[in-house]
Order: C-alpha cells, then sequence, then structure tokens
C-alpha cells in the first residue's frame, strides 16, 4: 500500500470504535475469536459444531481475507469458513458496534445547532429563537444552549481598534507619520514617491530603489544616453568625509592604493581639487591582493586661509561596510563624537506668553469647521525625514584621532547625487539651472546668501562661476570637455522657472562671435579655472541653513496666486532660497578603439532637502528616467566593470554572487522537473556562479606541471590529467577552506598593455591593429614565463564579441580553440563554431530510484536510512539537472579547454552584435595565445549554459 493510500486508509478510520476491526491475515482461530459474522455456524450451549457445506481443496494455496481479482485456480474466491465461535466474544462485539453507531447518531459536536437532529421535513426557521417548536425531548439542550450564549455575550469582548477613514489617513500629518514608520528598515531616497509610482522598485543594500519602469523603455533608454540625456538618482550612494593635514591625509590614505593599477589619492592633477579621480581601494599593505572595491574621490580646492584639507570619498553602499573600518584604521580614527542631542522644550516653555482669555466672539458659529491644530493634538507634529532615517539620533557619525587630528564624517544621505547622461546633459543643466541673482538687502536675514553678498570677493568668484557656466552652453557635446571637471555654482530655486508643459532641451551653439569661440576652445582643453571649483556646498552650515530655509510647495503656490498677472513667474526674491551646488563631469568610455567618450554626462550635487525641488524641472526637460538595470547596461556598452557584479575577488563581490546563486537556484526549482534545463548533459558544471578560484588553482597547477601544452595539442590527454589534478586541487581547498579566495585580478596598468598588445592579430605586413602597437617585449616562450611568475593565480577582465549571430548569456564558458577549429575558422569566418558532444547524466538515474523507493518506503524506514547522511551525493541531496558539490575538474570537463566565464552579456545595441564581459585565467590566455597563429591570436570560442554550440568570438583587453 503506498503512502498517499496508508494516509487515506488512517483519515477514513479516525472516528471509527476501537472494536471495530477489519480483517486481517491471520489464523482462523483470531478470526472466531473477533466473531466473524456471515459465517454459516451453529450455536449450542457455549460449544459449536461447524459442518463446512464444501470440500477443501488442497491444490491452491490457502489465502486468507479479501483479495482484489479473479484468483488462479477453479476462478472462484477462496474463502475458510471458521470451525467454530464464542457465542458471548460475538455478543459483546456486536454490541459495542451498535453502542457506537447510536452514540454518533444522537451526540452533538460544538458546532451543530439542535434541530440538526431532527429529520429535514421536521426542521423549521422559528425554531433557532423559539424553543417550544422544537419537540419536548430536545427543548432542555436548547435552552441550555441559549443561556451559554447569552453569557458569552455579556462577557466583555477585546475592543477591536477601529482603522481610521482613508480620508483621515491620507491627511498630510498622518501620512507622513507613515512614510516615517515604513522607513525605519530601509531608506527612501527622496525621490521615491516619484519612483514608486512609475517603477518597479526593489529593496537592496538597505534603501528602496527603482530597478526598471513599468512601461517598456530599453531602447528609448539608449537613445536617450546616445542621443540626449537620461537622468538617474544615485543619492543611496554614501559619501565620508575626510578632514585634516594634506600630509597626513595623504601617509593614511596611500597605504589603501599603489601606483601600479593607476592615478592615486596624491595625484597632482586630482590632488589641486580641478577633477574628480577614481581609484580601486586595497586593504592597507595588501596590494594586490584583497581589494575593497572602487570609488571617487574629490578634493576640495584650496581656499586662503584654510590650512586643513578636505575630501569626500563616494562609495557604493554595498562598499561602505568595508571601507569605513579600514578608514578608521589607517587614520587611526577610534574616537566616535556623540551626534548633539537637542534638549526637548516642553510646550509651556516655548510659549511662554500667558493665555489670552476666550473671547466670545472668536468662538466657532454653528456649522463651521474647526481647523486641524498641531497644539491640539495629541501627538507631535509630522515632519519629514531627510537623510538617514534608519540611523539611530545617538549612533556616531563622525570620529577623531587624537594623534593624527583626522576628522572622519559619515556623510550618508546628506548630499543628493543626481547623475545626467548623454551628449545634451549639459544642455538640459543649462536649461534648469540659473545663476543666483545678487541680492542688496541691508539688513539681516536667516538666509545665508544675504551675508554672503555683502563681501566683494564672494561676488567676483561668483560671477567668474555664472560667465563659466554661460560658456558651457554653448558646448556642442558633453564628451568634448576633459574628463573629470568640477564646476561650482550658486542657483535660484529651480522651482521658479518650471515651464508649463514639458519640452526637450536643445543645444544653444552660437558660433557667431568670436570671444566665445576663444572661450570654449580654453574650456576644452584647459577645463574649468581653479578657482572656479569652489562651492559652498562644503560648508555644513550652509547646507544646513539652506535646508532648513526651503520654501514649501504650499507658500510657493500661494505667493503665485497673489500675483498681479496670473500665469505669470515668480521673480526670485529675498525670500527663495539661493542653492549652493557642484557639477561634477562624468567622463564616458575612456578605454578600447571605438566609440570614444559615449555615455559621458554630469553629477549634480546637491543638499539634502532639495532633491524634488530639482527633480522635477529636470524631467519637465524632456529626460529619460532610469533605473538599475540601465545602471548596468550603460556600464556595459562602455565595457566597464560594475561594482558589486564584476568584482569577484572583494567581499561586496562575494556576496553578491552568493545572494545570485541563491535566487537563480530558487528560481530554477520553482520550475517543474520536466520543463528544467539540465545543466549536467549540456557539460555546465555551474551554471549559476563562476567557481573563479577552483579555475585559477587548477591553470596554475597545469601552467607548473606542464600539462596545458599537452592539453592543448591533442586535448587527448585530458582526463587522466585532470583526475590528477582534480585530487591536488581537492586537497588544498580543504586545507584552505576557512581562508579568503586567494585569485587576484589583474589591474596593473603595464601588465594589461602588454597583454592587450598580445591579444592583438597581426596584419598581413606583420604590423599589430589598434592602440598600442608598437612593444618592446614580443611574445615568446620566455616573456609568458616571466609574465607568469609575476602574475600567478591571476585573473583578467576581457570583453569579447561574437564574430556571428548570437546573444551571450551570464556565465557562459570562454574556451579554447583546439587546432581544427581555427582551420575550419580561417577557411569560412562565417562558421557558426563547432558543437559540443551531449554529456550523459549518471545522478539522473540514482534520483529516479530515490523517488520511487521514497513512494513505497515508510517514514520510519526513511529515517533509518545510513547512507543518506555519509553519503555527500546522497540522492536526497542531488537536484535534478545540477552537478553536486564539490564539483569535478572545471578546465578539461568538456571537449575544449575552459579559461573562464561571462559575467554579463548582451546584444550590444552601440557595436550592432553580441558582447560579452568577463574574466578569463592569465595563465589559460597565455598558453592558449602561444599556440595560436599570429594572424588569429585573441579567436576564443564561447558557449552558453543552456547551449551545446560553440560560437567564435574576439578578445580584447581594453586598457
Amino acid at each position: 500500500m503506498s503512502a498517499a493510500k496508508a494516509k487515506m486508509r488512517e483519515k477514513k478510520m479516525r472516528n471509527q470504535p476501537a472494536s471495530v476491526q477489519y480483517p486481517s491475515p491471520s489464523h482462523v482461530e483470531s478470526r472466531a475469536e473477533n466473531g466473524g459474522e456471515g459465517d454459516d455456524v451453529r450455536v449450542t450451549g457455549g460449544q459449536s459444531d461447524a459442518h463446512p457445506s464444501w470440500k477443501r481443496q488442497q491444490t491452491p494455496p490457502v489465502r486468507h481475507g479479501w483479495v482484489r481479482g479473479h484468483h488462479n485456480g477453479d476462478g472462484g474466491y477462496d474463502t475458510e469458513m471458521p470451525n467454530h465461535i464464542t457465542a458471548g466474544a460475538f455478543a459483546r462485539a456486536r454490541a459495542a458496534e451498535v453502542s457506537a453507531m447510536l452514540k454518533a447518531a444522537t451526540e452533538l459536536t460544538c458546532s451543530s445547532h439542535v434541530f440538526r437532529a431532527l429529520p429535514k421535513h421536521m426542521r423549521r426557521r422559528a425554531m433557532s429563537h423559539n424553543t417550544k417548536r422544537l419537540p419536548r425531548r430536545l427543548r432542555n439542550v436548547a435552552n441550555r444552549m441559549r443561556e451559554k450564549s447569552l453569557q458569552a455575550g455579556l462577557k466583555k469582548k477585546k475592543e477591536l481598534v477601529k482603522s481610521k477613514s482613508r480620508k483621515a489617513r491620507r491627511r498630510h500629518g498622518n501620512l507622513l507619520l507613515e512614510f516615517n514608520r515604513r522607513q525605519r528598515k530601509n531608506i527612501w531616497l527622496e525621490t521615491h514617491i516619484w519612483h514608486a509610482k512609475r517603477f518597479h522598485m526593489v529593496k537592496k543594500w538597505g534603501y528602496c530603489l527603482g530597478v526598471r519602469p513599468t512601461y517598456k523603455c530599453y531602447r528609448p533608454c539608449y537613445r536617450a544616453m546616445s542621443s540626449h540625456c537620461l537622468l538617474q538618482d544615485l543619492s543611496y550612494y554614501c559619501c565620508i568625509e575626510l578632514k585634516g593635514e594634506e600630509d597626513k591625509l595623504l601617509a593614511a590614505l596611500t597605504q589603501l592604493t599603489c601606483k601600479e593599477a593607476g592615478p592615486t589619492f596624491a595625484a597632482a592633477m586630482f590632488l589641486s581639487g580641478a577633477r574628480q579621480g577614481s581609484v580601486t581601494v586595497y586593504r592597507a599593505g595588501q596590494y594586490p591582493s584583497d581589494p575593497l572595491g572602487p570609488v571617487t574621490f574629490l578634493w576640495r580646492p584650496q581656499t586662503p586661509g584654510l590650512t586643513p584639507r578636505q575630501l569626500w570619498i563616494w562609495a557604493h553602499p554595498a562598499l561602505k561596510q568595508d571601507l569605513l573600518p579600514e578608514l578608521q584604521s589607517v587614520c587611526q580614527c577610534s574616537e566616535a563624537m556623540a551626534p548633539p542631542v537637542e534638549p526637548e522644550v516642553s510646550r509651556a516653555e516655548a510659549d511662554p506668553s500667558p493665555q489670552a482669555e476666550p473671547n466670545p466672539d472668536n468662538e466657532l458659529k454653528a456649522g463651521a469647521k474647526r481647523k486641524r491644530c498641531c497644539k491640539d493634538a495629541g501627538e507631535p507634529p509630522a515632519k519629514r525625514i531627510l537623510g538617514d532615517g534608519t540611523r539611530l539620533p545617538t549612533s556616531p557619525v563622525t570620529w577623531r584621532s587624537s594623534s593624527t587630528g583626522i576628522v572622519i564624517n559619515d556623510l550618508t544621505m546628506e548630499i543628493v547625487r543626481y547623475r545626467l547622461i548623454g551628449p545634451q546633459s549639459h544642455s538640459v543643466l543649462a536649461e534648469t539651472l540659473e545663476a543666483a541673482t545678487v541680492c542688496d538687502e541691508l539688513k539681516s536675514s536667516p538666509f545665508w546668501w544675504p551675508e554672503h553678498c555683502k563681501d566683494r570677493s564672494n561676488m567676483k568668484l561668483h560671477q567668474q562661476q555664472t560667465d563659466v557656466f554661460n560658456v558651457l552652453k554653448g558646448i556642442y557635446s558633453s564628451g568634448e570637455l576633459p574628463p573629470g571637471t568640477v564646476l561650482g555654482l550658486t542657483v535660484d530655486d529651480p522651482r521658479l522657472t518650471l515651464p508649463r508643459q514639458k519640452v526637450k532641451a536643445a543645444p544653444c551653439v552660437n558660433r557667431d562671435q568670436v570671444g566665445d569661440e576663444e572661450k570654449r576652445n580654453q574650456l576644452m582643453l584647459k577645463g574649468v579655472p581653479l578657482q572656479c571649483c569652489q562651492s559652498f556646498l562644503w560648508e555644513q552650515s550652509v547646507r544646513e541653513n539652506v535646508t532648513d530655509n526651503k520654501i514649501s510647495e504650499q507658500e510657493l503656490n500661494r505667493m503665485r496666486t497673489e500675483l498681479l498677472v496670473p500665469g505669470s513667474r515668480l521673480g526670485p526674491g529675498p525670500q527663495q532660497g539661493r542653492v549652493p551646488v557642484l557639477l561634477v563631469h562624468q567622463p564616458g568610455k575612456q578605454v578600447g578603439d571605438e566609440l570614444g567618450s559615449w555615455g559621458s554626462g554630469w553629477d549634480l550635487l546637491l543638499p539634502k532637502g532639495w532633491g524634488m525641488a530639482f527633480w522635477v524641472p529636470l524631467v519637465y526637460r524632456g529626460v529619460r528616467v532610469a533605473g538599475l538595470h540601465m545602471s548596468l547596461k550603460h556600464s556595459q556598452d562602455k565595457a566597464a566593470p560594475h561594482f558589486p557584479h564584476d568584482y569577484p575577488d572583494c567581499p561586496a563581490g562575494s556576496r553578491f554572487q552568493e545572494e545570485q546563486e541563491a535566487e537563480f537556484l530558487e528560481t530554477f526549482r520553482r520550475r517543474p522537473p520536466a520543463k528544467r534545463t539540465n545543466y549536467i548533459k549540456h557539460g555546465c558544471l555551474a551554471p549559476f556562479r563562476c567557481p573563479w578560484q577552483q579555475l585559477a588553482e587548477e591553470w596554475e597547477l597545469l601552467a607548473t606541471d606542464g600539462g596545458a601544452e599537452r592539453k592543448g595539442d591533442g586535448q587527448t590527454q585530458k582526463a587522466r590529467k585532470s583526475h590528477e589534478v582534480m585530487e591536488e586541487v581537492t586537497s588544498q581547498q580543504t586545507v584552505a577552506a576557512a581562508s579568503p579566495p586567494s585569485f587576484t585580478v589583474l589591474r596593473n596598468r603595464k601588465s594589461l598593455r602588454l597583454l592587450s598588445s598580445w591579444c592583438r592579430p597581426l596584419t598581413c605586413r606583420g604590423q599589430r591593429r589598434g592602440r598600442g602597437a608598437a612593444v618592446a617585449l614580443p611574445l615568446s616562450d620566455s616573456a609568458v614565463t616571466s609574465f607568469h611568475s609575476a602574475h600567478k593565480m591571476s585573473v583578467v577582465w576581457v570583453r569579447l564579441t561574437l564574430l556571428s549571430k548570437g546573444k551571450p548569456e551570464a556565465h557562459a564558458m570562454v574556451c579554447a580553440p583546439t587546432a581544427e577549429d581555427l582551420k575550419l575558422f580561417g577557411k569560412s569566418p562565417e562558421n557558426c563554431g563547432p558543437q559540443e558532444p551531449p554529456h550523459k547524466d549518471h545522478y539522473k538515474s540514482r534520483i529516479n530510484h530515490k523517488k520511487k523507493s521514497s513512494k513505497t518506503a515508510t517514514p520510519s524506514q526513511v529515517s533509518d536510512d545510513p547512507t543518506a547522511s555519509t553519503d555527500p551525493h546522497s540522492p536526497s541531496d542531488l537536484i535534478l539537472g545540477l552537478w553536486p558539490d564539490p564539483l569535478p575538474s572545471v578546465t578539461s570537463h568538456c571537449s575544449r579547454v575552459t579559461l573562464g566565464w561571462v559575467t554579463q552579456g548582451d546584444f550590444s545595441l552601440s557595436v550592432g552584435r553580441g558582447e560579452a564581459l568577463g574574466f578569463v585565467s592569465v595563465s589559460g590566455l597565455l598558453h592558449t595565445l602561444l599556440r595560436q597563429p599570429p594572424e588569429l591570436r585573441g579567436t576564443l570560442l564561447l558557449r552558453n549554459p543552456t547551449s551545446l554550440h560553440y560560437r567564435f568570438v574576439r578578445l580584447n583587453i581594453d586598457v
């Protein structure tokens, strides 16, 4: 009997009396003692003398009980009559059954009413409230049930909290309180409500962020990046401020970087404050291992009379938990400074004026409405959260060092950051922003701008910044400016110049005046002058003043209604705030030979509280708004690694890979087993992750033992060699299981340029194609040996372009072609590529056997199975179509040697064919290049996880 039938029988017999038993295959005597009715017997004085009416046959086997279907032999049912029965036992058994039947028919359950004991033709509706309608034998029971219901009604029930009406819930104060409550776990950006109405939202890194719009906009967003402007909200990026002396700051920050990987914090072009820089930071003194991730930084320009320097470091929120402790360690900032606590002022202290006597004239008339006043309300007035709402009021945000004097401030969510991508992003800024007008107010004012206008040097600097901004309007494309240019500016409230309808910003290029042409050329060649990079956004007091004195939308609309000419624009007066901003140029594609400066734009930095005041005017200038999905596509089109997706050697990248694998595996398990892709038959060992550590270790052993040469020549000895390599790799993994990953990503600029030149094929004249053609060191065995000894256990970032049709996918395998494949490609470059023979799934039979045995086995047998816990590949841990851990050799599992994997891939609209980005092993790439003909160097194979078809790709290392 199967487990399902056993459960059904158990459920069926749950309410049966204990005396009722089904016949079982036992002896005749036991059946007689249970009182088998239906037997033709004679009972006399307690002694039974039974004579069977048929003669027992000896040939067929004896069967007991009822068996489904016909029997073999005579074709009839084989029944056996008892010889005798006990009259007393027989009578007791029948009496128990009759009493159980009467009890079940007469007793009532707690959920049934009394009148349900009556037949249907005797039931009346009036019986439920009039007991005299019932028969006399049921009236007492009905009266008792009625008394119990009355007593239960008299008891005090728990009063349910009455939910407020929708009108009450939509009041401004209640709505803000509800919004503040929902921001306790995940931070909302200032544009959250705008995005929530138009985007698919996701909770990531402690924020609520928009992934993609609810409407189809992939191609329109690409067109906006290529020809107009794309807008993104990057306010979730964390800003860490460092203050201190310049030499001490550089001494601390030098421990986190290395000049071999590119310009650092101490580069002259960044140290002046005229350019924004980017660098990959490592743990102190651990280069090239233990990287943390990429950051962008900006120095404050030196001002006369201000000796300490100020530095802003912008990092991804997934990087902050690793970066902030490392900065505190190298700067020796262990003293946490508690934030100032605002004293609670009572209402009597806050309003010491005596209360006036009630005036009867001021009392409300009948039918008049009373305005909602915060003083009458029991709750405190609702106030919108600005900044980080998840942080406790007592948690420190400032750390100081008594030895070095360095101060670290956490400015997360204190500065709003918008990114505009596209060639016309400067035109959108030029139409949205207007330089602040001078305020000649003589009396004291709580605003910072009137006091600032009293200083002539400040007004001179403001005029210079305005002139540069006006020259910026005449630039044709944002890519014409030097990368990382910074411009400080003070602008009026952009809500005053909001257009009535959405208009698409167009470039205003005026080539008539010769003077403007010279200024534009100077701006494109040298960038913004150093004195114009200053901004009052660096001052914390100015940021707080601008945030606190912002005019609300309600007050602004009231001022518009008081205009003499309806529909005219408001003029900037003393009450309207002036906002200090920073414009930071973002360079586009800086590597490769094609699409130079594609995807360039500007970053707009604002004080907190002014997010929506600038967001809506920018949207009204015809920009496209994108989310996290387009950020990934923007990095893919620039052939730049995206954090944390493409940083597998960083802690944040490792965490992201584990989360992504769990997400993909959950999606895979939700599909029916018959509809899943069998990755074992496709020869894909890791379809949801990339085992970089195992890849680097296997190639290191193969390169050291000379196994790669034998594998590259014939591919016939791979089975014997892979078995030996796998044994060594598994032994090393067991020893270093708790240690961090030891593989590294090659980021040495000099080595990358050399490796990039080796990957380029030679022309018919023997020259290398592309930039960096002249190299001092040609590709040879000695050069490869020295390069490999300097960069062991390394992988390199590569860009792969498909030479035929196809669309690469994530986690696709990058393989080395054989000599036959290269000959086939040389004869016909349009050839799609070879095929991978189907693999055999050795685990499918074990899984199917486990399913069949689990249906027939009882739960006790499953729990007592000793092989379930000892066998690492037990069927209970196996998933149909996936390889179990530990994985076999990843390099020689397929017919082509595996060099690496793809981290992101798609059809590129900028190139017009499929492009993929990923990592390959440095050792495997060097040995592959050595055995390729010069005219076909850099030609590899790519295969998607769900396909058996290899496709030829061209490898490029962009530096």
